[in-house]
């Protein structure tokens, strides 16, 4: 067997893969409601569009960097690269910027509701799950 398969645990892969997906749905969300994909957002209501089409610039940016820069660390997994850690960091910074803006500076949890709020905590919890969980395999070595 080579180094790779030897020192690599299969929860990585396992773990990777799953993140890769996980993220790439958030990808697809984003790129929907930017492009404005008419199938994709005929689910929200008129307040909802409305709300979503008000972003300002700096919310939009921290969005995408919040998007991306979780997809490119899970990718990073796959890839056994230490700066999945990094990625995940920028992400959630970028993630705590699109909440002050979503929950603080505007009525963001009238406008999604309970199920919203809910949908958001989980977001968080793998949010830091993956950061943790990156770290971890860099400290063990697994990530270079």
């Amino acid at each position: 067997m080579n180094e790779l398969n030897t020192r690599t645990p299969r929860h990585l892969w396992i773990v990777g893969v799953l993140s890769v997906l996980w993220n790439a749905v958030g990808a697809f969300d984003y790129s929907a409601s930017q492009l404005r994909v008419e199938s994709y957002m005929s689910q929200f209501t008129p307040e909802q569009l409305a709300y979503f089409h008000g972003f300002p610039a700096w919310a939009i940016a921290a969005w995408a960097i919040a998007v991306w820069g979780a997809l490119l660390g899970s990718l990073s997994l796959l890839l056994r690269k230490a700066w999945a850690v990094w990625l995940f960091g920028v992400s959630i910074v970028a993630m705590v910027l699109t909440g002050i803006y979503s929950y603080l500076l505007t009525d963001g949890l009238a406008l999604t509701g309970t199920g919203g709020a809910i949908f958001t905590a989980v977001i968080w919890v793998i949010a830091f799950s993956l950061y943790f969980y990156a770290r971890a395999m860099t400290r063990r070595g697994v990530l270079r």
